[in-house]
């Protein structure tokens, strides 16, 4: 496609045109150094639907370290020496201060993450009840807590959390690449189950574990054919001590076409752009918006540090973006 040709696409993706599978497959082939040429078409469906507002949203690690899984990206993974911070699950204090916080400031929404394969329900208990005391009014609520099932979820929502929180990491056909102790059927069953029970998903992945175009294309058009509602879109930092820790191959322009790629595959869906986004995009950090992310994790992250708020505040208004209202 040439640029008339993207600008066109777009436009028939705003006026809610269906695109083919050859469609899809020429954007992801296009290369590295022209992913200028999707910018107008991504930025256009991205004001579409979310207008110059942009989503924050922030994390409490709120359990580390010793995870029973194998992910070869993970620096909390039970299976490598990477000195990752280890720690039992906060206490309900700890687990609503990050959240009392978060209330007070433009953050939308605040999530609490847990290591492990699945958080045993009692301690799911003890973060649906931290979770209860948060004022929804002035913050929302998700939950991170692993592959949980139906009464995990009964449990959340009664607690007024309104989104799980669920990576599938990968395309289906690079999941065996980097994690072999549990299936990619059972993280999509933990997406169904929390659907079903009426919780809105964030759900996405990480970029740079070897993926081709084509597998990003594969991995989008599977978070479609789910309808999540929002996607964290996340760039590799090479922990030592894992497999991945010599892997280096993203690069600014690589990152912002992935992003474009899931904004025109997913137009009416959040992207929120989350680790790895101030070393892997480097200079060119301001153009995510452009390139199509509708939001930003803002602060820390699991075991690596994040930009302030205060920094991503700054950007917005310089870029004339506004954070979105609650």
């Amino acid at each position: 496609m040439d640029r008339t040709a993207l600008m066109i696409f777009a436009e028939s993706i705003v006026a809610g045109g269906i695109p083919t599978a050859d469609q899809y497959r020429a954007l992801a082939e296009i290369s590295d150094q022209d992913v200028f040429m999707l910018f107008p078409g991504a930025d256009l469906i991205r004001e579409h639907w979310f207008g110059r507002e942009i989503h924050l949203c922030n994390i409490c690690n709120g359990k580390s370290g010793r995870c029973s899984e194998d992910c070869t990206f993970c620096a909390q993974s039970s299976h490598y020496t990477t000195g990752a911070e280890v720690y039992p699950l906060m206490d309900k204090e700890r687990l609503k201060k990050g959240g009392i916080h978060a209330s007070g400031t433009p953050i939308n929404r605040y999530s609490i993450v847990t290591t492990g394969k699945r958080l045993p329900r009692k301690e799911v208990a003890a973060v649906a009840e931290a979770l209860a005391e948060l004022d929804t009014a002035q913050i929302g609520t998700c939950a991170s807590l692993g592959i949980l099932d139906s009464e995990d979820f009964r449990v959340l929502k009664s607690a007024g959390v309104t989104r799980y929180h669920h990576n599938l990491e990968t395309a289906r056909s690079h999941f065996d690449r980097i994690c072999t102790t549990h299936t990619y059927e059972a993280r999509i069953e933990t997406i169904r189950a929390a659907k079903a029970s009426g919780l809105s998903v964030c759900s996405g992945g990480i970029f740079g574990i070897g993926e081709t175009d084509a597998q990003v294309l594969e991995f989008a058009l599977t978070l479609k054919a789910l309808e999540v509602d929002a996607v964290p879109l996340n760039f590799l930092l090479p922990v030592k001590g894992t497999p991945m820790a010599d892997r280096r191959e993203l690069t600014p322009l690589r990152c912002l076409k992935i992003i474009s790629l899931f904004r025109y595959v997913l137009p009416e869906k959040d992207i929120y752009i989350c680790g790895g986004r101030e070393k892997n995009f480097r200079d060119l950090h301001p153009l995510i918006f452009y390139a199509g992310a509708s939001g930003i994790m803002t602060g820390d992250y699991l075991t690596t540090s994040g930009r302030t708020l205060q920094a991503d505040l700054e950007l917005l208004d310089e870029l004339g973006f506004a954070p979105r209202r609650k």
